[in-house]
């Protein structure tokens, strides 16, 4: 009877130990395949707005962003109303967009995802319209537009299997 309960004790904690190292190389998989994917979005997403608003590109950013957050974006609110001076004074060809995502977070089982991303645009291929030299000089702007280099917190929701950009927020504006 001792020796009967002693191996099943030697059984049970063996296998207690192999189901709680599975259980995290599992959490540890859906973990990084979240964190792939969220990555993916934020890069692509990040590049199209940016396209959007540079260049006017009719760009689908609903694969991206909620529907909720592109009726708020102020680049985008600038770019719908006409007011944006990527698209009034210079005419952009392309742009260099680097993202860094610097840290991400998200349980296997939730939803919800919070980052911390960084965006740059260090290179912008574009000319200054003629037709807007006058008003460019005046407010002191170069012959080429820049993008501001910012931190942003980013919180991203699972909608339907796939991640979405719910709500971007400007941590801090990098100067360069």
């Amino acid at each position: 009877m001792k020796y009967l309960r002693r191996l099943i004790w030697y059984i049970a904690t063996r296998l207690m130990v192999v189901v709680a190292v599975l259980g995290l190389i599992t959490m540890a998989f859906y973990f990084s395949m979240n964190a792939t994917n969220i990555y993916v979005i934020l890069k692509d997403g990040m590049a199209k707005r940016a396209q959007v608003v540079m260049m006017d590109s009719e760009e689908d950013l609903s694969k991206y962003f909620a529907s909720a957050y592109l009726e708020r974006d102020p680049l985008l609110v600038q770019v719908r109303s006409g007011e944006s001076p990527y698209q009034n004074y210079y005419t952009v060809t392309g742009f260099d967009h680097r993202i860094n995502v610097d840290w991400v977070w998200c349980w296997p089982w939730e939803d919800s995802a919070r980052a911390t991303v960084t965006e740059r645009i260090p290179a912008i291929d574009a000319r200054m319209k003629s037709t807007a030299r006058d008003a460019v000089e005046a407010m002191g702007w170069s012959s080429t537009p820049k993008w501001p280099s910012t931190q942003y917190s980013v919180q991203l929701s699972r909608e339907n299997g796939q991640w979405k950009v719910k709500n971007l927020t400007a941590i801090k504006t990098i100067s360069e």
